[in-house]
């Protein structure tokens, strides 16, 4: 898991093939004027799907994991909290993973929490299991889907 703000970005681009394609869509397209949906970047390898929603409590929020992509979150607007921990010390599963929508949910509490302001970034590896939109009113985030393969 990493933790960033989109100024720093470039460092990260050298630890995924696709990551600076995915950084060069940040600092090249107005994401506050996308409609919520999902954005073709490199068919289904990189896309982005944007989102409004409201926060969650703490309890409220289930830890999720990806095996397919890797998740890069950046808050737009709203605050955020995002919840950690690692997937193998997930012990509790609420189903059986789901290959066809590339998620599984957890009974499992993080173990620690992230507050996650606008510009800033989380990226979750397959290996991290995440906890998002834990706060308090409107959150806008844009969740770039970045193949693992």
């Amino acid at each position: 898991m990493i933790f960033s703000n989109i100024e720093s970005a470039r460092r990260y681009a050298s630890l995924h093939s696709l990551f600076q394609q995915a950084f060069d869509y940040v600092r090249t397209t107005d994401l506050l004027a996308l409609v919520p949906g999902r954005y073709p970047i490199i068919g289904e390898q990189l896309f982005v799907i944007i989102e409004n929603a409201e926060g969650r409590a703490h309890e409220a929020a289930r830890l999720e994991c990806h095996r397919r992509y890797i998740d890069i979150q950046l808050v737009l607007a709203g605050g955020e909290e995002m919840g950690w921990k690692p997937l193998a010390d997930c012990k509790q599963p609420v189903d059986p993973f789901n290959v066809g929508k590339d998620i599984q949910f957890f009974h499992d509490a993080p173990v620690s929490w992230i507050a996650v302001p606008p510009g800033h970034f989380c990226i979750f590896f397959p290996e991290d299991a995440h906890a998002p939109l834990v706060g308090s009113g409107s959150i806008r985030k844009a969740i770039f889907k970045v193949s693992a393969a």
